[in-house]
């Protein structure tokens, strides 16, 4: 009974970590799947998915399809947004694109270019692997 605390305990000392960074100067196009909070100060250009925590930083700058549990917006991002907790939009955020989340936070001075819907978040709007194969069928 112990162990299962234990490991327990461990899951949520990880979800409350910075997983990982792309700090300023850096550039990177693809797919990112993280664990913990992750924060990009750098360009990101692709898909994010993750259950976690995303922040963009006042220097980043990201173009994305991105299916989060939590983001939080100081720089710039374009994309279709997803978050099944909340969405936060800081006073330097900068967002163009599409918000999809229960809880939507827009600070004065925060730029909105945006459609927004604030629904409880029951699937994602990206399909995953069985999804896509069922529509290529």
């Amino acid at each position: 009974m112990k162990e299962k605390e234990k490991e327990k305990t461990r899951e949520i000392m990880d979800e409350a970590r910075l997983a990982g960074l792309i700090d300023q100067g850096t550039e990177l196009k693809g797919e990112l799947k993280f664990k913990g909070s992750f924060r990009i100060e750098g360009y990101f250009q692709g898909k994010i998915f993750s259950e976690s925590l995303l922040i963009v930083g006042e220097k980043g700058q990201v173009e994305a399809d991105v299916s989060v549990g939590q983001l939080i917006i100081n720089g710039e991002i374009r994309g279709n947004l997803q978050a099944k907790e909340r969405i936060e939009v800081h006073n330097k955020g900068r967002v163009y694109g599409t918000l999809i989340t229960p809880r939507l936070v827009v600070e004065e001075g925060a730029y909105l270019e945006a459609t927004c819907q604030t629904t409880e978040v029951t699937a994602s709007i990206f399909p995953t692997e069985s999804e896509k194969k069922l529509q290529i069928s």
